[in-house]
């Protein structure tokens, strides 16, 4: 019995990722931080994030990359 032929995806032709993005009260439970606190992030450009129309949302790499940052401070 013949098995089927392989089949090669290429790059482009790969789905791209889905970008994640969270709510401030999704940020909130992650960081076990208070609204202000994490708007106080946000407003000093600590955090990341858009607007779209009166809502603030946080990429989720965002909220990634403010740990990764954190951590590599206190570590230093």
């Amino acid at each position: 019995m013949a098995s089927p032929p392989l089949t090669v995806l290429h790059a482009e032709a790969a789905p791209a990722p889905a970008l994640d993005l969270l709510t401030v009260p999704q940020v909130m439970t992650r960081l076990q931080l208070g609204r202000s606190a994490v708007y106080d992030l946000l407003r000093t450009g600590q955090l990341a994030s858009i607007t779209l129309g009166r809502a603030r949302r946080i990429p989720n790499h965002a909220l990634t990359d403010f740990i990764r940052t954190r951590l590599e401070q206190e570590a230093a």
